[in-house]
């Protein structure tokens, strides 16, 4: 017998219903599968304060959770865990589920579904299986597809996103004061024009351009005239 067959899968629920909390707990630990609950949450953020102490195998978290995302939460739920993280939900909106496991999630599986069916997705999430219908699977294959070839016909993507968010708000500001001389708008960033000139050097090497003309028409084209919030 394997040693990941040996130990108990060590499984953490976010849901934000503590009557299903209290259900779930109770089916998992009932299973013919050695599982084990080794801790749960009603929201992402009290979730993120004990997973390491809890290190689960797998997460079952709910989309919906009221002032939450779940979709939104997953990004920052992988960054701090290795579990995989398994959706149950009563969600059914599709571009929910397939934008979760464009997220990270391993899976989406019903509330509704049978007893057997939650735990054998957990099982198979454990094991490193997506568990994902075909229609499902076709889905999120023909988006990633999709976003794979948007990132890829804008290089400008890549250039951009190396732009710290100090140097997207310079960019911003100058853009919208496209008359201001360097001393004005050093003056509405609250910096001085020696670092104001520093930024725009680092930023003209980021983007390739060369001046601040350039840097205006760049930054309309792109949509970088909205300053970061």
């Amino acid at each position: 017998m394997s040693e990941q067959s040996a130990s108990p899968i060590k499984v953490f629920i976010i849901d934000d219903h503590r009557s299903i909390l209290w259900g779930l707990e109770r089916l998992i630990e009932s299973g013919a599968s050695p599982m084990r609950v080794v801790g749960t949450a009603v929201s992402c953020a009290d979730a993120l304060g004990a997973l390491d102490a809890a290190a689960p195998d797998v997460i079952l978290l709910d989309l919906d959770l009221g002032k939450e995302s779940g979709v939104d939460e997953i990004p920052k739920l992988t960054a701090s865990t290795s579990a995989r993280i398994l959706v149950l939900t009563g969600v059914r909106d599709e571009s929910m589920h397939d934008k979760a496991v464009l997220a990270g999630a391993s899976g989406v599986v019903m509330k509704e579904a049978s007893a057997e069916t939650i735990l054998t997705a957990i099982e198979k999430v454990h094991e490193g299986q997506l568990w994902l219908d075909r229609v499902a699977t076709g889905r999120i294959f023909f988006e990633f597809s999709r976003e794979s070839a948007a990132q890829a016909v804008d290089p400008e993507r890549t250039k951009i996103a190396s732009l710290t968010e100090r140097e997207r708000e310079i960019v911003s500001v100058a853009a919208s004061h496209a008359g201001a001389n360097a001393r004005s708008i050093a003056d509405l960033l609250k910096i001085s024009e020696h670092t104001l000139r520093n930024h725009l050097t680092s930023i003209y090497n980021k983007l390739e351009v060369a001046n601040r003309l350039e840097l205006f028409a760049y930054a309309h084209k792109h949509g970088l005239t909205k300053r970061p919030s």
